[in-house]
């Protein structure tokens, strides 16, 4: 990766791009800092408590900017949400599944679709987190035209903001190296880093005082913390080949086809998905324990308690809901029928198995199989911070979401630097 990043600086336009989105970067941190008119941060980080609600999780989408009540406090969520309903619409909606077959005139349709459903979004979004902030005296004026007034601003700036978000992000994919959004969510994890180091030292000196197992703790989670790095880079390169073979045919004089190839299945083919989904879903009773407030002796206690971040129901829940939203997420992008027409209608079979329904159930199965394993990897991945958590006794910090996205996005922005590297340095037919 290192090499990657030095011979692509070596490349005048490729360190230009390079220094174009460290400087996007750098105005998005800056913006992360602004606070936003008439928000209490304090009130707002006594809301998000410890974790384990849906405040903590957009907390730690945004890179702490929510909890510290600036105008980027929205960021990306209202984007992310967006673009999944907009890919889960685009197949139960005739027109938007047209587009996203169109190529990229059709890309171009839906990526302002999206954009125009991100700003409803943040309006909504907005609208919300005032009343929230609101009830829970984050809001300096509350009453009269002043509490009009600061309702106003705080809503448009909190809209205005998650909208720079996304020009942010466009600015990055025309001029810059990566996918815009996907640095942007980088950049915001990225910059909790000090604190959980910060964490990880205030630990050793509670071991050198005389709590001895954090001498133990830290250095074993640091190891588990690179093994986990080392384990995801495997598995997002890993892939299940299905051998293709193509009959030869006659086109007027000339003779096509011939070739044997493969259809790549990888084993994390719904990435982060899932994990969101689950997130987000799981995060919904702890943010209501939070408003609610119930007394941990009835009924209504009890339930919400079993939803608390570090407790085991909750790892067992988020395991399971982690397999079915990867089952769900899969069989909504992948179709095996439509994989074995397309086949069949380009003459191309799988060794052992006839074209039509036999071809598809095969697909269905490897599919599948895949999808299970990959289900298993994201689960694990998810879950070992919350068993670490339970186990030590320590609050690391350490999502499992977190980690993925760094590590994918690391491994994305390399293969583009090594793709335009090696389109800058190709020979030609000449040579």
């Amino acid at each position: 990766m290192f090499e990657t990043l030095r011979n692509a600086w070596k490349i005048e336009d490729l360190r230009k791009k390079i220094l174009y989105t460290l400087m996007i970067l750098v105005i998005f941190r800056i913006g992360s800092v602004i606070p936003a008119p008439y928000l209490d941060p304090s009130a707002v980080q006594s809301m998000i408590g410890s974790g384990g609600n849906l405040l903590g999780y957009l907390d730690v989408l945004t890179g702490g900017s929510f909890s510290n009540a600036t105008v980027l406090a929205l960021s990306i969520s209202p984007y992310i949400t967006s673009s999944i309903v907009i890919q889960l619409l685009s197949i139960a909606i005739p027109a938007l599944e047209r587009l996203a077959k169109e190529g990229a005139d059709g890309r171009k349709k839906l990526n302002k679709i999206t954009r125009y459903t991100t700003v409803g979004l943040a309006l909504i979004q907005g609208i919300a987190y005032y009343f929230m902030f609101r009830n829970m005296h984050a809001v300096t004026y509350r009453d009269g035209f002043s509490g009009v007034f600061a309702a106003i601003v705080i809503v448009s700036v909190l809209v205005a903001g998650a909208s720079v978000v996304v020009w942010l992000g466009e600015c990055i994919n025309e001029k810059g190296i990566g996918n815009g959004i996907s640095m942007i969510l980088f950049a915001g994890i990225i910059s909790r880093g000090p604190d959980t180091v910060a964490r990880m030292v205030a630990y050793l000196q509670l071991g050198i005082q005389g709590e001895t197992k954090y001498l133990f703790f830290v250095p074993l989670i640091i190891v588990i913390f690179v093994a986990l790095i080392m384990f995801i880079v495997v598995m997002n390169n890993a892939e299940r080949r299905i051998p293709v073979q193509y009959a030869k045919r006659m086109v007027g004089r000339k003779m096509y086809g011939g070739q044997s190839t493969h259809i790549p299945i990888k084993v994390s083919m719904s990435g982060v998905m899932p994990i969101i989904f689950a997130s987000s879903l799981l995060s919904i009773p702890g943010t209501i324990k939070g408003f609610v407030d119930p007394n941990a002796t009835t009924t209504l206690g009890k339930v919400l308690g079993w939803f608390d971040y570090n407790r085991l129901p909750y790892a067992i829940i988020y395991f399971i809901l982690i397999i079915a939203f990867n089952y769900f997420y899969v069989a909504v992008q992948y179709n095996p029928l439509e994989i074995s027409n397309n086949l069949r209608k380009n003459n191309g079979t799988i060794p052992g198995y006839r074209p039509g329904k036999p071809t598809s159930d095969f697909i269905a199965r490897v599919i599948s199989k895949v999808t299970l394993l990959g289900a298993l990897f994201l689960g694990a991945i998810a879950i070992l911070p919350i068993i670490i958590g339970m186990v030590t006794n320590m609050n690391i910090a350490l999502g499992g979401t977190t980690i993925i996205i760094v590590v994918g996005v690391a491994l994305d922005t390399v293969r583009q630097l090594e793709s335009q590297m090696m389109m800058r340095h190709y020979k030609g037919f000449l040579e």
